[in-house]
């Protein structure tokens, strides 16, 4: 029997996961519109074949399956670990921020003397962005990196006539007023957690 094809919304997403390596349900459903939790469960279920899933606390994390990367021709494998929640909480921003076209993942950037590998980069409101995921390191890698940027700025902002934004996702308010400390100096900064863009 001769599968049928899929259908433009299914191969939406399998693209997504391509980008973005793991996206959640809801993930899914706000960047689609997909509609109700059922609904969204229904469409991921016909692609069953297509993705993975994994469970972490209450969210489903979807990922490609081997079939799904052979549909897209997409030749990196996704694997569970510690870096799946990185990736959602990168992805999160990038919803906040309206799904920009030109997002860019782990861009390098560098001056000859130093260098910095941004978790992504975007364009929003005329203004190029850099974004940085803290959740596993320690502050001090991210004091180093911020202090990275701050070497890095003066060059950037020539090159692009305006001084970036240093965007940061954090877990807590804690580490969050700790970064608020850090990136003191920079000319534009703004630092999240979860619960301020939910």
């Amino acid at each position: 029997m001769k599968k049928k094809p899929l259908s433009t919304r299914q191969e939406k997403i399998l693209l997504l996961l391509q980008k973005f390596d793991f996206l959640t349900r809801d993930q899914i459903n706000k960047c689609l519109n997909l509609g109700t939790t059922r609904n969204t469960n229904r469409v991921l279920s016909d692609l069953s074949n297509y993705l993975q899933c994994v469970r972490n606390g209450y969210q489903s994390i979807y990922y490609l399956s081997r079939v799904g990367r052979m549909y897209v021709g997409c030749e990196k494998v996704r694997k569970k670990g510690s870096h799946v929640e990185h990736t959602i909480m990168r992805n999160e921003v990038w919803l906040h921020y309206g799904c920009p076209s030109d997002w860019k993942n782990e861009l390098k950037i560098d001056n000859k003397r130093t260098s910095v590998i941004a978790d992504a980069m975007f364009n929003k409101g005329g203004f190029s962005h850099f974004l940085e995921v803290d959740h596993l390191q320690t502050m001090q890698e991210n004091r180093l990196k911020i202090a990275r940027y701050k070497e890095l700025m003066p060059n950037l902002a020539l090159q692009l006539g305006h001084y970036p934004v240093l965007v940061w996702m954090t877990t807590t308010e804690l580490r969050k007023s700790q970064l608020v400390e850090a990136c003191r100096g920079l000319p534009n900064y703004k630092i999240y957690t979860l619960n301020d863009i939910n």
